[in-house]
């Protein structure tokens, strides 16, 4: 499942989680990984939530405009946590393993605003993840999300980056192609053996 998050700040106890986005995947007939579906919420900032300006100028969110239809934290959580438990259900696994570029940032976002909402079942595992940034400078020597993604061959539009669902959308994106990559080069499949 791949998530980002936009926030107000860096610090995931007392600044803002604005944003939220994740992304499900899917193994096509041919063993190729996709982006499935996308599910996505703004979140109204909790009460006394920091809102650093620095930040709000690099997401352009405006926490207050009216048609961010904006709900709260819990609200939020459950709308992005019902699919999330659906697919890792459908998987017969316990938990959902969250993909993100930099995914620690993105965790404790999400960990942070469980916390906070007294939410008893998080579907994502506690500390495990895949992390984009890591991948990508692997795979394609660029660990920046934009030149990455340009790296993959895939389109990246600056105007719509540091949105959720972009960047989620993009990440996605980015770690299919670098999963199918990988599984072209170095797996045996039974026809190999």
């Amino acid at each position: 499942m791949v998530v980002d998050v936009e926030t107000g700040g860096f610090n995931s106890h007392s600044d803002a989680l604005l944003e939220i986005a994740a992304v499900t995947l899917r193994i096509d007939d041919e063993g190729r990984w996709a982006r499935a579906e996308t599910h996505s919420c703004h979140v109204e900032p909790f009460p006394g939530a920091n809102l650093d300006p620095a930040a709000l100028e690099f997401n352009r969110i405006d926490p207050g405009h009216p048609l961010r239809l904006a709900v709260p934290e819990r609200e939020a959580l459950g709308k992005i946590f019902t699919p999330v438990r659906k697919a890792v259900k459908s998987e017969g696994c316990t938990r959902a393993v969250l993909v993100g570029h930099n995914p620690s940032f993105d965790l404790s976002f999400v960990n942070a605003a469980v916390e906070r909402t007294g939410i008893k079942r998080n579907p994502f595992h506690p500390f495990s993840t895949f992390d984009t940034a890591t991948l990508g400078g692997l795979a394609f020597g660029q660990t920046v999300l934009s030149r990455a993604v340009k790296a993959a061959g895939i389109d990246w539009d600056e105007r719509d980056a540091h949105s959720a669902i972009y960047d989620a959308e993009k990440t996605a994106e980015l770690f299919c192609r670098i999963v199918n990559l990988w599984n072209e080069r170095y797996v045996v499949t039974d026809d190999m053996e």
